[in-house]
């Protein structure tokens, strides 16, 4: 899609591949802000752009609420701050933990789970032999 100044709510909702209804809530949660004209929704460049980030985040797992404290840091000083990047920095500090402490659960689950398959399986072959001794025994 070519750089234009303005954007409809369907031509974001179609190049993100959202709904409108999400941008709509996006709107209402604070993290867009369009102009009206009438009933119509009018999106800036800048809009776009905090679309695109408000899904990045989310595809890093970062809350709405996170989001949009990242964007009010951005608005206080117009060009970002070292607050921003230094809470931005936390935030991702705390969701590689996160995503860390769920590969160790994995792991843990994977386990548990090729243990349980292991005493299935010996206890399908023990019932197997009794089954095939007592066949054989009568």
């Amino acid at each position: 899609m070519e750089k234009k100044a303005t954007y409809s709510i369907s031509e974001l909702a179609s190049e993100f591949d959202v709904t409108t209804r999400s941008i709509r809530f996006y709107e209402d949660q604070g993290l867009l802000a369009p102009r009206r004209r009438g009933q119509t929704r009018i999106y800036s460049r800048q809009d776009r752009v905090r679309l695109k980030l408000i899904l990045r985040g989310k595809r890093l797992g970062f809350s709405l609420a996170e989001t949009k404290e990242l964007f009010d840091l951005w608005d206080e000083t117009l060009s970002g701050s070292e607050k921003q990047l230094k809470l931005l920095l936390n935030k991702i500090t705390e969701r590689k933990m996160a995503l860390e402490q769920q590969l160790n659960d994995i792991a843990m689950v994977q386990l548990e789970l090729e243990s349980a398959e292991t005493r299935c399986t010996e206890a399908l072959k023990e019932l197997a032999s009794k089954k095939q001794q007592k066949a054989n025994s009568a």
